[in-house]
């Protein structure tokens, strides 16, 4: 996998979901060809940029480039839904370094803040719940659900405890949990990326299928909003109640439809 040549004045900015969005494991490929050769059409005709938003850990998205047969490489990445990173000229993601450290520091000063609230938290997820608690670095507090069902009950059951703490917030997709800075989400990551290549958010097209692509979707990053056929209801609900798209195709196919329908043939 190669970068594409670099784009010098962008007129636009794909954002997508990688998992549930692009990704079908059950797919052969599990993301359409076809998708890839409308992106470089969009590239060379329309001076688009375009970008992977993740919660994927850098490494096991790479990983996940491969499974998908990526041809090329984005021209920007989102991982763990607030590290942001582009491809060098040998295809080597490198750290947008200010963004990324300010985004640790407040997440560690933060962790640090509510260490005896997460303790809390916890106890009851580990007292009425099968559910697994996370804590390694990178991920200093997570939880994995056994099921959905589990982790709605979960995310009712916590949400009065942390209400008085405005900064912490969560990024849920499935069964799984990840704790975070309420500042540094795949919205917010976004709009910085847009910052870098001096876009509004007017210009800014995103899709994902589930909950923590719910800032990501919000008007204020994203002007062109879009989901697949296979998305949560609420996500669906947040897309059409801002006039994005709901596509009839789900996974790639649902991407290649949401693509035509804002940029054309």
């Amino acid at each position: 996998m190669k970068p594409l040549h670099q784009i010098q004045l962008p007129q636009a900015i794909l954002s997508f979901d990688f998992d549930g969005t692009l990704h079908d494991p059950a797919g052969d490929p599990p993301v359409p060809e076809a998708f890839f050769a409308l992106l470089s059409k969009l590239r060379d005709e329309q001076q688009i940029v375009w970008g992977i938003n993740t919660g994927r850990s850098m490494a096991h998205l790479v990983e996940g480039f491969i499974e998908s047969r990526f041809p090329f490489l984005p021209d920007w990445v989102v991982a763990r839904e607030c590290e942001v990173y582009f491809p060098n000229s040998f295809g080597r993601w490198l750290p947008h370094v200010p963004w990324n450290k300010r985004c640790e520091k407040e997440v560690h000063g933060l962790f640090k803040h509510l260490r005896k609230l997460l303790g809390r938290i916890r106890h009851e997820v580990e007292q009425h719940t099968g559910a697994r608690w996370m804590e390694f670095d990178g991920e200093p507090a997570g939880i994995i659900s056994r099921t959905e069902e589990e982790m709605a009950w979960i995310v009712d059951h916590i949400t009065p405890m942390v209400a008085d703490e405005p900064h912490l917030s969560w990024q849920r997709n499935s069964i799984y949990l990840r704790f975070g800075h309420r500042d540094f989400q795949k919205g917010s990551s976004l709009s910085e990326v847009a910052r870098l290549y001096q876009l509004s958010a007017a210009r800014c097209f995103a899709m994902g299928d589930s909950h923590n692509d719910e800032e990501m979707l919000d008007p204020a990053h994203a002007g062109m909003t879009a989901c697949p056929a296979n998305s949560v209801d609420l996500i669906k609900t947040k897309v059409s109640s801002s006039g994005g798209i709901v596509t009839r195709g789900v996974h790639g196919s649902g991407a290649i439809e949401a693509l035509l329908h804002y940029f054309g043939a």
